[in-house]
């Protein structure tokens, strides 16, 4: 079977399974392991569809009163739920069915082409076919939640600059940019990395690249988050870049309850964290004074910040089954991440070595590989130094898919008798 066949069975497969897990969880949206927050993304979607914005009928996390706006959830995808639901009726299966049937197997395809253009058609294929049986991504796919999506973003912008670093254009930057910002309003941490993107491309398309390259994807992102900054203008009437969760975070995070290790809270223990005086102030004023008062943690015990941050290494980098998790939850862990742990571990190091069969073979100069090193790194600092969880890593995990595709090919070749992979036609 020939490339473009092998391709199109991935894509088939892949569409094949998220839309099984869709159809199993049907209709309803209920409190499933890691997925609580679609019922505040349906529930969101539900009110913008009655005229009621983006407000809670009731109190909502994480100190939202009844039928005030809020700025805490990503915009962008209870507009996405709300458009389904005003064509097909308040029916979580059909925004499941959508999503499912686009966000697998364009993130199959995009891993395709991130690893033909790194590496070859080969590694290509076994990352796309990697993806398509990686457990939580099918879960995932059919989770009225922002994860999906936000990866197929990251995944687009990943590609686009590498493109833009190979050949600079103006429709790449264009691309680039409107990745990166649908990106940023399913998820604002994404804003943290464009500097470290910025500087990559500098470095690497050095000589090539012209400065409206880089200015066109900023100009797009500053357009896309524009509308939502003068919203909470008008609704906070201070300025919220976009939205207000950023301090809650921090704040919990870090709280000296903690100590070193942080620990999962139950019930109400979250919000009973926030000291009463500051109750009153709406969202983004309590978010800016949370924010505050959690870097007045860190500075007031440093060593215990760094402790608290190494300690959140093994949550976020979880891989074996926990007691305090359910059958299915453990051996999803245990039959993706920790099974593709070892292949990802191994093809991260062989771009270092550029000697390997697979590199010598390679279709670019893997060094180009770097900007996903980059990325690993940036993201999940980010988590490690605010709210680490499995749930938060699944962007890395998409990107380090690629290198496990990149060792099983590697291994493969290595076998006795197996001299060179036969590339796909």
């Amino acid at each position: 079977m020939n490339e473009k066949r092998w391709l199109v069975a991935i894509l088939v497969f892949t569409a094949i399974t998220r839309l099984g897990v869709a159809l199993y969880l049907g209709d309803q949206v209920e409190p499933l392991p890691g997925t609580y927050d679609q019922i505040s993304y349906h529930t969101l979607a539900v009110s913008l569809l009655n005229g009621r914005g983006y407000s809670f009928p009731s109190a909502w996390w994480p100190a939202t009163p009844p039928s005030t706006p809020t700025s805490f959830w990503s915009f962008l995808y209870p507009l996405y739920l709300a458009g389904t639901y005003a064509l097909f009726g308040v029916h979580p299966l059909a925004a499941r069915v959508v999503q499912a049937l686009i966000v697998g197997p364009l993130t199959a395809w995009l891993l395709y082409r991130l690893g033909r253009r790194l590496f070859n058609p080969t590694v290509a294929l076994a990352a796309a076919g990697l993806s398509a049986v990686y457990a939580y991504f099918i879960y995932y796919a059919a989770a009225l939640m922002t994860e999906s999506f936000f990866i197929l973003c990251v995944l687009a912008a990943l590609d686009s600059a590498l493109e833009l670093a190979e050949k600079p254009s103006w429709k790449t930057a264009l691309s680039l940019g409107i990745a990166l910002g649908l990106g940023i309003l399913l998820r604002q941490t994404l804003l943290l990395f464009l500097p470290f993107l910025l500087l990559w491309l500098l470095w690497q398309a050095r000589g090539r690249i012209r400065w409206f390259h880089l200015a066109l994807p900023l100009l797009v992102i500053a357009l896309l988050i524009a509308p939502w900054t003068v919203r909470n203008y008008l609704v906070f009437h201070r300025f919220v870049l976009l939205n207000t969760n950023a301090g809650f975070a921090f704040f919990w995070a870090n709280h000296p309850i903690h100590g070193t290790y942080s620990t999962l809270l139950k019930g109400n223990a979250y919000q009973e964290l926030i000291p009463p005086e500051l109750r009153s102030l709406n969202e983004a004023e309590l978010d800016a004074a949370l924010l505050r008062l959690g870097l007045g943690f860190v500075w007031a015990d440093p060593g215990r910040y760094v402790l608290l941050c190494l300690n959140r290494i093994p949550e976020h980098f979880k891989f074996w089954p926990s007691p305090e998790s359910g059958l299915i939850s453990n051996i999803s862990r245990v039959g993706s991440f920790g099974l593709l742990l070892p292949l990802m571990l191994y093809g991260l190091y062989l771009p270092l070595r550029r000697t390997t069969p697979t590199l010598q073979r390679s279709t670019l100069n893997a060094q180009r590989s770097t900007l996903l090193y980059l990325f690993v790194l940036v993201y999940c600092g980010i988590h490690l130094l605010t709210w680490a969880g499995i749930r938060y890593r699944l962007p890395v995990d998409a990107v380090l898919i690629l290198f496990a595709g990149l060792a099983l090919v590697e291994i493969w070749e290595r076998l006795p008798g197996k001299t060179k992979v036969a590339r796909p036609a």
